[in-house]
């Protein structure tokens, strides 16, 4: 959600954003926000006379009957009653002007920080280089993951497909307890040695929590929704960040850090025909998220060290991987700046997404109503919110499967997830 105030005060630099965002009606749109700004304003000093005069009109009837002058009160009671007509009506019609400019702010996505790369889509971000990790396996006959697992009898998409359609899939044996295994040692990373707090969460949340993270109303399509009107989540940065919808933080707590593994859904709408196989793009998955909430001065800072934190799963993995800040045309709606952590997989020959952490500055805090305030101011501020996959659980078991593929179609362990695996060191058929 955008501050009205801030672009009332600066809206060259609004329209600029914008214009990074390639929203090509930028200069109109910031123009329809400030005139329907003034329109509201307008409005409501229109109201705020009317209430004065009705207030000072109550008192000289009062005056006007100890005077015993029937005819002035009586002209004054008539003006009080149009008055507090006048004042309804223009009650109702600030209701409705003000949803309209707050539906509108809604819909318009962040703004990019300064040193966000320009840039309309994926072919412009950038790699940060000093993030790199480790060499690509060098090998001309890597096989795909949904190879390796159908092979090896532990991954069934066609059972699935009878059961629930596309973009599903039955795990069994070693591939179900090496995604379990994964999904483990991720969460007692995160909260053995990052301080990160673990949380059990709601798969099914409200209108206004969907709202509060940005997913709503912009993408709906985007997610499953119950008949009685829950949506499923499809990712766990939405019970989390909400945690503190609605309340006021002491300075003293901050920064927060929250993380799950959960189940995710998705409609993956739009993407018809990308990843039909295999289980890049798929309607349910599991996630280890990573949330936290800052104040303002601590969100940057806190930015590079969630990215570490999620880079940490894959180089304890010993798996290649790259990390690319996203241009300007490519981040999601809600952040200010966001860094994808990309895998190397072999079967693929090319790197694929994993993991992006983003800051979106206060602007979910605004749509929650989430502050804070210190020891030596009586005001409040709105918090810093950011959020990343710490990682994509599925992704991740699709990058070991294929890049600790071996000659005989076999699974090899990875030496970190063996004590989750009960000591196996390779999985078979």
């Amino acid at each position: 959600m955008h501050d009205i105030r801030a672009i009332r005060e600066d809206q060259e630099a609004f329209t600029n954003g914008l214009k990074r965002r390639n929203i090509a009606d930028a200069q109109s749109l910031t123009a329809d926000i400030l005139d329907r700004d003034h329109g509201l304003r307008a409005l409501l000093t229109r109201l705020q006379e009317a209430q004065a005069r009705r207030n000072e009109a109550s008192k000289l009837i009062g005056q006007a009957k100890a005077k015993k002058d029937e005819a002035q009160a009586a002209s004054l009671m008539a003006e009080v009653a149009g008055l507090k007509e006048e004042i309804q009506k223009g009650e109702e019609e600030e209701r409705r002007l003000k949803k309209a400019l707050d539906d509108l702010l809604a819909s318009i996505p962040n703004i990019p920080a300064s040193d966000v790369p320009e840039g309309a889509d994926e072919n412009d971000n950038v790699e940060a280089e000093y993030r790199r990790f480790g060499s690509r396996p060098g090998r001309n006959d890597a096989k795909e993951h949904f190879e390796l697992g159908e092979k090896l009898g532990l991954m069934d998409f066609e059972r699935a497909a009878k059961v629930s359609g596309a973009r599903f899939v039955y795990l069994k044996a070693g591939l179900a307890r090496l995604e379990r295994a994964l999904g483990n040692f991720m969460l007692d990373l995160q909260t053995g040695e990052f301080g990160y707090t673990e949380f059990q969460v709601p798969l099914m949340v409200r209108d206004d929590a969907a709202f509060g993270t940005g997913q709503l109303p912009k993408f709906e399509e985007d997610l499953f929704r119950t008949t009685n009107d829950y949506w499923l989540i499809p990712t766990a940065e939405i019970p989390l960040t909400n945690f503190v919808r609605e309340e006021i933080l002491e300075d003293a707590q901050l920064p927060l850090r929250f993380t799950a593994w959960t189940p995710c859904f998705r409609s993956e709408a739009g993407s018809a025909g990308k990843d039909t196989r295999g289980m890049i793009r798929m309607h349910q998955f599991s996630k280890v998220e990573l949330v936290s909430i800052t104040t303002p001065e601590q969100s940057v800072a806190e930015h590079e060290r969630m990215t570490d934190c999620a880079q940490e799963v894959l180089k304890r993995l010993g798996l290649a991987h790259r990390v690319v800040t996203l241009c300007s045309g490519d981040m999601g709606f809600s952040a200010v700046k966001t860094y994808d952590i990309e895998v190397w997989l072999p079967g693929q020959n090319r790197f694929r997404e994993i993991s992006s952490c983003s800051n979106c500055g206060d602007f979910q805090a605004r749509r929650m109503n989430t502050r804070f305030r210190t020891k030596d101011s009586k005001g409040t501020r709105f918090v810093h919110t950011l959020n990343g996959s710490g990682l994509a659980v599925g992704r991740t078991l699709i990058a070991v499967m294929e890049n600790y593929q071996n000659d005989d179609g076999s699974i090899g362990v990875p030496d970190v997830l063996r004590p989750y695996m009960g000591g196996m060191e390779k999985i078979g058929p």
